[in-house]
């Protein structure tokens, strides 16, 4: 990972005639979607000569072969989710090679200056950033590797097709008793989904058909964690498991067992932590599940 921004001054292009989006992008070193943005230019990205567009300003760093958002966002001790909103990027948050990213303001002129602690404190690393961030970038016109059948593995450098649609439709992850429903809970915490306690060794089981996007225990509050991708922007979150069974690339069906319940990560007792998210926000898995007798 190769910190390698350039500053792009802030201004206005006219359009000439021929021009696309990308060429403009390269003229100017800004990136297109966020040219696209700024100027409210949809797909296809019709654009006409004389036409007026807004160049915003800042630093931009250009995305090289197999770089994840994650990585470029801790080379710069930046905040991934801010490089999200900033550059309007959309699910499959695939990121292609030559692509140029808006950084935050707030990021150091020379990141090989910033410090173990300023990097740590710049960059919490959570399970928006995962779903968002960790696919590998591609070559432009590169198609994404499909996902591999149960138990086969893809190499963690490649970047996965994710499920196209999908009904919205779960079940329960484990049977158990919920020690902890979504939302607030007082002082300023929330619970984005629900804990539910298990005893040790539980079988885990998906909660609907998809690909698993994460299998790791890189955030330590959750320890082991497995996310798996269902298509439409829906996403589930298993955490505190003692034991994964699955791989990063893997289909994955409804009730398939994907791991073992335990008390990993920052609890006390044996459970699992499970969330549903759609569009990266955490909503209710009440809303969503099965009703229990």
């Amino acid at each position: 990972m190769t910190a390698n921004a350039q500053r792009v001054e802030s201004g206005t292009y006219i359009v000439q005639p021929g021009d696309t989006l990308r060429g403009i992008a390269n003229k100017t070193g800004a990136g297109s979607q966020v040219i696209a943005s700024a100027n409210g230019l949809v797909e296809p990205y019709v654009i006409h000569p004389g036409q007026r567009l807004k160049i915003t300003g800042g630093r931009y760093h250009a995305v090289s072969s197999g770089e994840t958002g994650i990585a470029i966002a801790h080379a710069y001790g930046a905040s991934w989710r801010e490089v999200v909103a900033l550059n309007a990027l959309e699910e499959p948050y695939i990121l292609r090679v030559g692509q140029k990213l808006l950084l935050p303001a707030s990021v150091s002129s020379d990141p090989a200056n910033l410090s173990i602690e300023q990097r740590a404190a710049a960059f919490n690393l959570d399970i928006d950033d995962i779903v968002t961030g960790s696919q590998p970038a591609l070559a432009d016109g590169a198609i994404a590797k499909e996902p591999s059948d149960w138990r086969k593995t893809i190499t963690p450098n490649a970047t996965i097709a994710t499920p196209t649609s999908f009904s919205g439709r779960f079940q329960w992850p484990v049977d158990g008793t919920v020690i902890s429903s979504f939302g607030s809970k007082g002082g300023g915490k929330v619970n984005d989904g629900l804990n539910i306690g298990v005893p040790k060794g539980t079988p885990i089981r998906a909660s609907a058909d998809g690909v698993v996007a994460y299998s790791g225990d890189e955030i330590g509050v959750f320890g082991g964690l497995i996310l798996i991708s269902h298509g439409s922007g829906w996403v589930t979150a298993y955490g505190h498991a003692d034991k994964l069974n699955v791989t990063r690339g893997q289909k994955v069906k409804a009730g398939d067992t994907i791991g073992l319940a335990g008390e990993s990560g920052y609890v006390q007792e044996p459970q699992l932590h499970f969330e549903i998210r759609k569009d990266r926000k955490p909503v209710d898995p009440n809303s969503y599940l099965p009703k229990r007798g």
